[in-house]
């Protein structure tokens, strides 16, 4: 059974990964090319807001004590 990607790549914050499982499952990838190809994508205001939501998740996981929030 393959890895989850969080799994493989685990510096990737959550929100990147929901973004690039939406462009990664539009349609199949052949090799690992096309998956960079879809990452390179992700515009940069996307990966703004992203950065800019990062506070509060970080409090979100601070008042879980660590544990799973959304």
């Amino acid at each position: 059974m393959p890895k989850p990607f969080t799994d493989v790549f685990p510096e990737i914050d959550i929100d990147k990964w929901s973004i690039l499982e939406e462009k990664a499952c539009q349609k199949p990838h052949p090799n690992v090319e096309s998956l960079k190809k879809a990452w390179k994508e992700i515009t940069l205001e996307t990966l703004v807001k992203i950065v800019d939501n990062f506070p509060m998740r970080l409090k979100a996981c601070i008042n879980a004590r660590g544990g799973h929030f959304e």
